[in-house]
């Protein structure tokens, strides 16, 4: 038996025995109301369960302060930490600085396995009880997880619902707001040849009582300069397949025409950008489309949003 392992035996059971309590009379008192209740451990606002029954404390990596998932590792001395935060740290206890080696914390990761706790975003409307070695791969996906700003000018940390990003778009980054199914945008860029990589301002649509998300950019395909526009839907990717859209450039009796499905914005900026869905424009036929020496960019794009019956 390693050093110290009864003593973190003697405190799990400690904690064990305080959460049987607890749990045990919450069943009694539902029962006495006569209320039919499912037994569950709660959240205390971040991703792990409530810290009044101890177990948070125990299932919390030290560093991180994340929950562990197995491997769940611990020191000769019962101190527990993730398997990722034993990378960072060096195989060092971040505890007592001892050497972790390899050993397993078994008993910890049995616990974790008898849990069931909510969503994290139980306060956004989740609220689903889940075993907890599958509570991670379901909040991966949690229709109720909180959406990225879509604004691609910068890097933004702001995550949120669709109404606090739409206001933020608005408040904080400036960006145009339209009514309406169709659209009518003119891209202007002086010296195009001297800019390969370049983002417009993003402009965002209301139609049919939900937000669109329209971009505008150059950038490097292979080696050919281009530019592309593209639609994105602010909601999920089962919402966005009840849209369709169209594109449309052109001049001198030639044009481009797209149609597609708008991107839900779960999908990131640049993944929509790769894949190449959208409008595609070389740059020597963007610069013809805008008339003149072809010394300045002048390309208006109409398009239009529709919902598919």
């Amino acid at each position: 038996m390693a050093p110290g392992s009864s003593v973190f035996k003697e405190v799990l059971e400690f904690h064990l025995m305080s959460s049987d309590y607890e749990t045990g009379k919450a069943k009694s008192e539902a029962k006495s109301n006569g209320a039919s209740t499912k037994s569950s451990v709660g959240l205390n606002g971040k991703s792990g369960v409530n810290s009044n029954n101890g177990v948070y404390e125990l299932l919390g990596c030290p560093v991180c302060k994340n929950l562990m998932y197995p491997p769940i590792h611990q020191c000769p001395n019962g101190h527990t930490l993730c398997s990722n935060c034993k990378i960072e740290v060096h195989n060092l206890c971040p505890s007592c600085h001892h050497d972790l080696g390899n050993i397993r914390c078994l008993a910890l990761e049995k616990v974790a396995e008898s849990l069931e706790l909510p969503c994290r975003y139980q306060s956004l409307g989740c609220h689903d009880i889940f075993p907890y070695y599958t509570k991670l791969k379901h909040e991966q996906s949690c229709g109720f997880r909180p959406y990225n700003c879509p604004y691609a000018g910068s890097e933004c940390s702001v995550m949120g619902d669709i109404p606090t990003l739409v206001a933020h778009l608005k408040d904080d980054h400036k960006v145009d707001m339209h009514d309406g199914c169709t659209f009518n945008h003119r891209y202007v860029k002086a010296n195009p040849h001297e800019v390969e990589n370049a983002t417009w301002m993003l402009t965002v649509f209301n139609s049919f009582g939900r937000h669109f998300c329209l971009h505008f950019e150059a950038y490097q395909l292979g080696t050919a300069p281009v530019y592309m526009a593209f639609l994105r839907f602010m909601g999920d990717d089962n919402e966005a397949k009840k849209f369709s859209y169209s594109l449309e450039v052109g001049a001198n009796g030639r044009k481009l025409i797209w149609q597609g499905i708008p991107r839900s914005i779960r999908d990131s900026h640049r993944k929509v950008r790769d894949s190449q869905d959208g409008l595609i424009i070389q740059r020597n036929l963007a610069l013809y489309f805008s008339g003149g020496e072809k010394q300045e960019l002048k390309l208006r794009i109409t398009g239009r949003i529709w919902r598919e019956d």
